[in-house]
């Protein structure tokens, strides 16, 4: 999805290197950067692999940017507007990619952003059995489950694990499952590249009205879904939980002082919904479990 002379170069790196890239970012300019765990490495036009930003790394120009940015959005900017408003957009293969430019203001809101000068693409993967060891320590449910980690510790990728083997009752019983799938990053975006089992997917729904929806029309015995924090994702698993449905969702944090120190913390632990929080470890190692509270 990238420009051609991008891709030329990142196409070369070795495949063992490729399978522990998370991120690649692109800067006017600048050299690509890639994110490997806590490493940033930068790449040669030979795809060969080096750790400083030295004349040999490859540079994303302004042109690169411009095309690169075009193509990850399907050639139809306008069509994604409100996302890169919101500072990301995401790619049919369900890859979320961070934007930043120039802000356009209006009555002190942002209505739209020009001049794209940095993309962070982050890649989308599905590791097949990431979840067994969670699902073997805390099934059958008694209750929600809460999954706390820092950016790239796997929290999405957990995630989508879950919601296959719930669903499929591998490991576990099987659960009427409902993934609400904001960003389209969970399933893979419209193309529902990444496979979810047997779960009922809306995609693009707000989480507050797709769980309202799911409720209303699907009976699930698990909702899952990512990024939970807001006042109205608040009300909503409230009204989950009193309608009989378990949920399973993430939080952004980097340790549990950090967790514990944040209001929506203390919003969504006073729902009574979540039994467990799962902390996962900044490691290079993605979906590392650290620690289970049990609430």
């Amino acid at each position: 999805m990238l420009c051609n002379e991008l891709s030329q170069s990142l196409i070369k790196i070795p495949d063992s290197k490729k399978k522990l890239i998370q991120e690649i970012r692109l800067r006017c300019n600048k050299p690509i950067a890639l994110t490997s765990g806590k490493e940033t490495l930068f790449v040669c036009k030979d795809g060969s692999i080096i750790y400083s930003p030295g004349p040999r790394a490859v540079r994303s120009l302004k042109h690169h940017i411009f095309d690169s940015f075009r193509s990850l959005c399907g050639y139809s900017v306008y069509s994604k507007q409100n996302e890169i408003i919101d500072g990301y957009i995401t790619a049919s293969n369900g890859s979320r990619i961070g934007v930043c430019g120039t802000a356009n203001i209006k009555n002190n809101e942002i209505i739209s952003v020009s001049d794209i000068t940095s993309m962070n693409i982050r890649i989308s993967r599905q590791i097949t059995g990431i979840s067994n060891e969670l699902i073997s320590k805390i099934f059958p449910l008694k209750g929600g489950v809460l999954i706390v980690g820092a950016p790239t510790t796997g929290k999405t990728t957990l995630l989508r694990d879950i919601a296959r083997n719930v669903s499929t009752g591998n490991g576990c019983r099987i659960m009427r499952t409902t993934v609400i799938d904001e960003r389209g990053e969970l399933s893979g975006g419209n193309k529902g590249s990444i496979d979810l089992g047997l779960s009922d997917i809306f995609t693009g729904y707000p989480k507050s009205d797709g769980i309202m929806q799911a409720i209303r029309s699907f009976s699930p015995q698990l909702i899952i879904c990512d990024e939970v924090g807001t006042d109205k994702d608040v009300d909503s698993i409230i009204k989950c939980t009193n309608a009989g449905a378990i949920i399973i969702a993430s939080l952004h944090a980097g340790n549990t002082d950090e967790l514990f120190r944040r209001s929506q913390t203390k919003k969504l632990i006073s729902t009574c919904a979540f039994k467990n929080i799962v902390i996962l470890d900044s490691s290079d190692i993605p979906c590392k479990i650290k620690e289970i509270i049990r609430l």
